[in-house]
């Protein structure tokens, strides 16, 4: 293209990004119906032409799959390109680049310079409109050149991308983008470009068919063994016997998935316990499929404890109004942490003295409070005072706790640790002087030295409700019930096993309360469908620990953090537990990143 001809589109460009992008005559303007429908895009999510940040994640999970399938083929293109003026991209189905081959010194360090580089995202809602965001968005080929881009720092490229489609399950696996500078531009690049993604999408069949005849082979196998209940699965597969089918609850699939590989890790086999949805107990065998090195998917043989109830149906929540969160989650779950909590209150509601919950912020310990009070009278009328309001007005917040103490009825307040200083010594005797457990606080933990510290330890017992990135297991049983709160479609959408997984392999540093937003946006993104993972927001849609700790710290994490919980705390007990010495749990606890200040604190009374 002439340089004139590139400096009317430029300038065509402008006017149009700069105004409102409705233009209904095709012969007005110079670009592609499909460039301009991206820019409208660009512009609803706020995307700045301007901009030159991009966002960067320097440890992502690589998708194996997708790289087995892949790497071939580009190291047969990069190995024709040596040297040229052409650059071959891999990105994932998030748009984050995970691997750039071939490209002349020259164009590498434009690239280089532009941020198209490994560990960048290039969705369009991030960097507008590019050959691998814009291909992902319209899941099909597309051609982005010099102007085209909504972002000024890319019109000196021509980009072409292609999704990458798994052929079995559909889904996008990726983006195959070839990117040069504009005046190297040829027609011949985006034959190039489809040849070689329908010669990848013929690898991952390959390799897929031959994953999934391991899996049938060894799921056949394992069902005429025993009469157990069998199921066989991966990513993408999943095969269940009758027994298995009637067993599992929708969630089931994805936590089986999750603890199978947690448990593995470099073992061909495990065997232990495992809770299901509804309470259900199995002892289930874990055992890996596949070669050395590349797993096909794992095969789970469970049985019925014999000692375990029948299922039964948990009771879901009445739908409410969305609010901060106090949903009845905070009492499911079938991890250890959370069969603790439940135990712990069963032991509070045996002594009718004043209770304290701690935990992190959005851990759910008012509806733990709320919880404890329907527990040990539910005809009782209940107050919620928030203790942070006592800093605005002391006197009118402390004659507001009087009140609500002369009437009958529990009193719970909220941020206990936030009092005001003054107000502590009148407090703790209100704690000390009120008749049976007529009060109940929230806060973050004990252990001040403060005046209002000293508050906390007039409540001779204290619950400790765990952080989710403790018990990830739960987030299965806690999203249909999430969901159910937020959403007002019927029937409720539910979350599709890959969001699930995904969802699962995440940290949660807001706890519930983060857990809640997130699934509230995909609800709304949804419109009622089920919620896959292009529902959820970008930087949630990638499992694993977003902060950085590869899998094998965060399943080492898991089973310390596990033997804590059960020994309530007690490191000598959790070091014999786990076969170490206590210096050895020592350090442990120090390299993982568990704080002391947040174990589970023993019921007793202090």
């Amino acid at each position: 293209m002439r340089p004139s001809d590139q400096s009317i589109r430029r300038g065509e460009r402008e006017r149009m990004i700069d105004g409102s992008l409705a233009v209904a005559d095709d012969d007005a303007h110079p670009f592609r119906d499909e460039i301009v429908s991206s820019w409208r895009r660009c512009k609803l999510v706020g995307v700045a032409p301007t901009g030159e940040d991009v966002p960067y994640q320097p440890e992502f999970d690589r998708p194996n799959r997708l790289l087995r399938a892949a790497g071939p083929v580009m190291d047969r293109l990069a190995e024709q390109m040596i040297g040229g003026p052409v650059s071959i991209l891999l990105a994932d189905c998030e748009a984050q680049i995970i691997d750039r081959r071939a490209g002349g010194r020259e164009l590498s360090q434009a690239l280089d310079k532009a941020l198209v580089a490994p560990g960048f995202h290039y969705a369009e809602e991030f960097t507008g409109t590019n050959g691998i965001g814009s291909a992902l968005e319209e899941r099909r080929p597309f051609v982005v050149s010099g102007a085209e881009h909504f972002r000024e720092n890319l019109q000196e490229f021509t980009c072409i991308g292609a999704p990458l489609r798994h052929p079995i399950s559909g889904s996008v696996e990726g983006v195959l983008d070839v990117t040069c500078r504009v005046d190297d531009s040829n027609e011949l690049l985006r034959p190039l470009v489809l040849a070689a993604v329908r010669e990848i999408e013929s690898r991952m069949y390959a390799d897929a068919s031959r994953r999934e005849q391991m899996l049938l082979e060894q799921f056949l196998r394992a069902s005429r063994r025993a009469a157990t209940a069998v199921l066989t699965l991966n990513e993408d597969v999943v095969m269940a016997n009758t027994a298995a089918s009637g067993l599992l609850d929708h969630s089931d699939q994805a936590m089986l998935w999750e603890w199978a590989c947690r448990m593995l890790g470099s073992r061909d086999e495990y065997v232990g316990e495992v809770r299901l949805a509804r309470d259900v107990v199995v002892a289930a065998r874990a055992t890996r499929v596949g070669d050395p090195g590349a797993m096909a998917g794992v095969v789970v043989e469970m049985r019925p404890r014999s000692d375990a109830p029948d299922r039964v149906a948990v009771a879901r929540p009445r739908g409410r109004r969305r609010g901060r969160t106090d949903a009845s989650e905070a009492m499911a779950g079938r991890s250890a942490a959370a069969g603790r909590l439940r135990d712990d209150v069963d032991s509070v509601l045996r002594l009718d003295v004043p209770v304290l919950v701690c935990g992190e912020p959005g851990t759910g310990k008012l509806f733990v409070a709320k919880h404890v009070h329907r527990r040990r009278d539910a005809h009782e009328p209940l107050t919620v005072l928030d203790a942070v309001a006592s800093q605005d007005d002391p006197a009118a917040w402390m004659a507001r706790l009087n009140v609500s103490l002369d009437a009958s009825g529990t009193v719970v307040v909220r941020h206990l640790d936030e009092l005001a200083p003054e107000l502590a010594t009148r407090v703790e005797a209100v704690v000390d002087s009120v008749p049976r457990a007529r009060v109940i606080a929230t806060a973050r933990g004990r252990g001040g030295r403060d005046a209002v510290s000293r508050v906390l330890d007039h409540f001779a017992l204290s619950l400790t409700v765990p952080p989710l990135r403790y018990r990830g297991e739960d987030v299965a049983d806690l999203s249909p019930l999430l969901l159910n709160a937020c959403s007002t479609r019927r029937p409720v959408p539910r979350l599709t096993p890959c969001a699930l997984r995904t969802l699962v392999g995440l940290d949660w540093p807001g706890n519930i309360r983060e857990l809640e937003s997130v699934l509230f946006t995909a609800v709304t993104r949804s419109l009622g469908s089920d919620i896959s993972q292009q529902h959820l927001p970008p930087e949630y849609r990638s499992g694993g620990n977003r902060s950085g700790p590869s899998l094998l710290q965060r399943a080492e994490r898991d089973i310390v953090m596990e033997a804590l919980v059960e020994t309530r705390g007690n490191k000598l007990a959790a070091a014999a537990r786990l076969g170490v010495a206590r210096s050895t749990l020592y350090r442990k606890m120090r390299v993982l990143g568990i704080d002391e200040n947040h174990l589970p604190a023993p019921t007793t009374p202090r």
